[in-house]
């Protein structure tokens, strides 16, 4: 048997079957930190300190990139007996130190700590606690500005969360908040008050709660290579700063309200539960002209749309009326909406001949008489 495995092992070394193996696995490897260390010129280094961070982010290793694969499991060849028992120490609650990370860009290396990572990325955990150094790139001009601007945010507020925003000059408007918001606290508690303590209370009070509700919203996944903070800027800006007039979809306004302290102050008497939805209903009147042989298999059709809540053939110009109610998220208009609707699933339907659509602007409702004794 020896001789055969040994034959074998020639036929490989010959045919180069080890070579092809090892770059397999090599490919497979964690990244290094020291060649992305490289690629990225990233050697201007500042400490974050202990802040909470994604699993799905910590990429790579410092010193032993070769004993994981890239999801951050130990590779088959590698003993495992230590992996198991930090497994069961943290299914048992068992605390654990922060794991010690190097950053670049988005993504985290491990130092110190690799076994935990890999047992917390098994147990199926999104975050872990890291004590982190982030090493600033200077290859890529775009880069090097944004994450420089991300670092003297960091440096100056001393957050212990990372907030991730992919375009230059943003950082500014972050600071602009919470530099107004440390004003407003000094004036609410007659004593100054420092820029990091204004910070931590703009971030716990300001920023998450409307982050959540951008989340409950789903916005996001309608804006690619975008991230949460681009969004709290983006509505942030347009709802506290520009302060637009909006002739539809002003009902936003009762959800966020035009002062950034006015919206704190809501959420301070709300929980997370009670976070209000970036939904809002609209109200519309299409008006239609129908084919009078198809007018009933039409009203059939329409009344089968959630959306539509009323249906009345009339006479006169027109030969129904049908009420619809849709719902919008913020960053929609009523307009829109309406008409992507109209369009799709009114107006598809055989025998329709034309439509006009009615927005009421101001309403007036009477509650419904009670007939009864």
């Amino acid at each position: 048997m020896a001789i055969t495995f040994l034959k074998s092992k020639i036929i490989r070394l010959f045919k180069g079957g080890d070579a092809h193996d090892n770059a397999d696995e090599a490919v497979n490897d964690a990244k290094s930190f020291t060649a992305d260390q490289q690629k990225e010129a990233a050697f201007d280094a500042r400490k974050r300190g202990v802040r909470t961070v994604r699993l799905d982010r910590i990429v790579g290793s410092l010193g032993r990139y070769q004993d994981f694969d890239r999801q951050f499991r130990l590779k088959q060849h590698m003993p495992s007996a230590r992996l198991e028992q930090i497994k069961t120490a943290m299914r048992r609650g068992q605390p654990f130190k922060p794991v010690k990370l190097y950053q670049i860009k988005d993504e985290y290396y491990a130092v110190d700590g690799n076994h935990r990572i890999a047992a917390a990325k098994e147990l199926g955990h999104d975050e872990i606690l890291g004590d982190v150094i982030e090493f600033l790139p200077t290859a890529d001009p775009f880069q090097k500005i944004l994450y420089h601007e991300r670092a003297e945010f960091a440096d100056l507020t001393q957050l212990p969360v990372q907030i991730e925003l992919t375009e230059v000059n943003q950082y500014s408007y972050l600071l602009d908040q919470i530099v107004a918001h440390q004003r407003f606290l000094g004036q609410e508690t007659a004593q100054p008050v420092a820029l990091q303590a204004a910070a931590r209370d703009w971030h716990q009070t300001i920023y998450r709660p409307l982050v959540k509700i951008i989340q409950r919203a789903r916005l996001l996944s309608s804006f690619a290579n975008r991230t949460l903070d681009d969004l709290y800027v983006y509505i942030s800006h347009h709802q506290w700063e520009l302060g637009r007039t909006r002739w539809y979809g002003a009902g936003i306004d009762k959800l966020i309200p035009k002062d950034m302290e006015a919206f704190r102050q809501k959420m301070a008497k709300s929980k997370d539960c009670e976070y209000p939805e970036l939904h809002q209903g609209i109200t519309a009147f299409v008006l239609m002209t129908v084919d009078g042989k198809r007018e009933m298999k039409i009203m059939d059709k329409l009344h089968e749309l959630e959306q539509v809540r009323e249906i009345h053939s009339v006479h006169g110009d027109v030969d129904l009326l049908v009420k619809i109610v849709l719902t919008r998220d913020l960053l929609s208009s009523d307009a829109q909406v309406i008409a992507q609707f109209v369009h799709e699933r009114v107006r598809q339907l055989q025998g329709v001949i034309s439509t006009k659509t009615l927005i009421p602007g101001h309403s007036l409702t009477k509650a419904p008489e009670n007939d009864g004794p």
